[in-house]
């Protein structure tokens, strides 16, 4: 069923987690990026009543809802968006009735983590597609009987290039996945000049939700991940800026960032809105990507949303390998490493010609992730797109 324009319902969190600048770009990218194409377009973001803010407000009182509003109306979404409270038909933007008979038109729905349970809203669609971009975590928990919205789909896809793959032991449930990059929508990000004398950063939360263990495997967070290169500032002469999202009670973990050189700052000051986490990234001479430790034992091939970000900007990236080295370009403008010394030697490559590895940088966002191209790709191998 190929079709030149489709009405697609996009699902995701923008709002759920309000104030989170690189969260929102992250469901941005496929709503924009699906419109550029020419589709017909909506957003629908359910949001339990439990996440509402503050407790007990209701739903168009709430911080949540204010910053949904903004954010639809910054990107001229307003009459194409809803932010719906779970199991109800209370809505901030477009109204229930509107959604169901959206739904009935609709040719597919990308439900970003399986976000979007209501029946109906979703059943009526006839190409249902669980779109993950949170790799070995969804799976494993899944596996271990947790409901991560798997349930109901038609296809199943996955930013976990490896997924599938020999060495990647990520179970797949007997489901074809299909593996994409990430998209990002290049008009939104266009090349910065570069400082080559400004901070190498990244954004990130410290913890973003628990841990687990699998076949003997540890599959932990970015904490597990960065105390292993706490050393680094103290081996470089580059300075380190972490917008760093981690609780006041870490006081072991943060005494030993201080201690080590790392610069800490607050992303609610910094990175809460996509204006802000642009700044943020423009700001930069290039981005330490580190990931989470369960990306990186399971090699599953995720590849940061964030690093494509700064990528587009024309700021290199040096990430910690998650098997994403066998699917893209590094050596130049994009950096894999597993070890202190590939970082050293990274940011030695970095300080001999920056203005070649920027410049290389904004080319691996346009030749691999450039929305036009990842979702017109994607949307065929659904089976949907022309």
């Amino acid at each position: 069923m190929a079709m030149d324009k489709l009405t697609v319902v996009v699902s995701g969190m923008i709002a759920g987690t309000a104030w989170q600048g690189g969260a929102t770009w992250a469901v941005l990218q496929y709503v924009l990026g699906l419109k550029q194409l020419g589709h017909d377009v909506y957003f629908v973001e359910p949001v339990k009543e439990s996440a509402l803010s503050p407790t007990g407000v209701p739903l168009r009182e709430s911080t949540n809802a204010d910053y949904f509003r903004r954010v639809i109306a910054e990107f001229g979404l307003e009459h194409t968006s809803a932010l719906l409270a779970a199991r109800t038909r209370q809505t901030v933007g477009l109204p229930y009735e509107r959604l169901r008979e959206i739904a009935r038109q609709a040719h597919v729905l990308i439900n970003i983590s399986g976000m979007l349970r209501d029946d109906a809203l979703v059943e009526c669609i006839p190409v249902r597609v669980y779109l993950d971009l949170d790799p070995v975590f969804n799976h494993f928990w899944h596996l271990q009987g947790i409901d991560v919205g798997f349930a109901g789909h038609t296809h199943y896809v996955t930013v976990g290039q490896a997924l599938g793959q020999p060495g990647c032991p990520v179970p797949t449930f007997g489901w074809d996945w299909i593996t994409t990059p990430q998209p990002i929508v290049l008009e939104h990000w266009p090349v910065a000049p570069g400082n080559h004398e400004a901070p190498i950063t990244t954004i990130a939360n410290w913890r973003s939700y628990g841990s687990l263990e699998h076949d003997g495997v540890f599959y932990g967070q970015k904490a597990h991940s960065l105390r292993q290169y706490m050393p680094l500032p103290r081996l470089s002469d580059e300075k380190f800026v972490l917008a760093l999202a981690i609780h006041p009670d870490e006081h072991r973990d943060l005494a030993a960032l201080a201690h080590n050189g790392w610069e800490l700052r607050d992303p609610a000051d910094v990175t809460a809105t996509p204006t802000t986490y642009k700044r943020f990234i423009q700001d930069s001479k290039a981005e330490i990507g580190i990931a989470k430790s369960g990306y990186v034992a399971a090699r599953c091939g995720w590849f940061s949303d964030r690093s494509i970000c700064y990528l587009a900007l024309g700021r290199p990236v040096i990430a910690q390998d998650t098997g994403f080295s066998h699917y893209l370009p590094t050596g130049e403008g994009l950096f894999a490493f597993e070890s202190m010394d590939d970082l050293l030697a990274s940011i030695a490559a970095l300080r001999h010609d920056y203005k070649r590895h920027a410049r290389v940088a904004r080319d691996i966002a346009e030749e691999y992730f450039d929305s036009d191209r990842v979702l017109r790709k994607m949307l065929a191998r659904i089976g949907i797109g022309s």
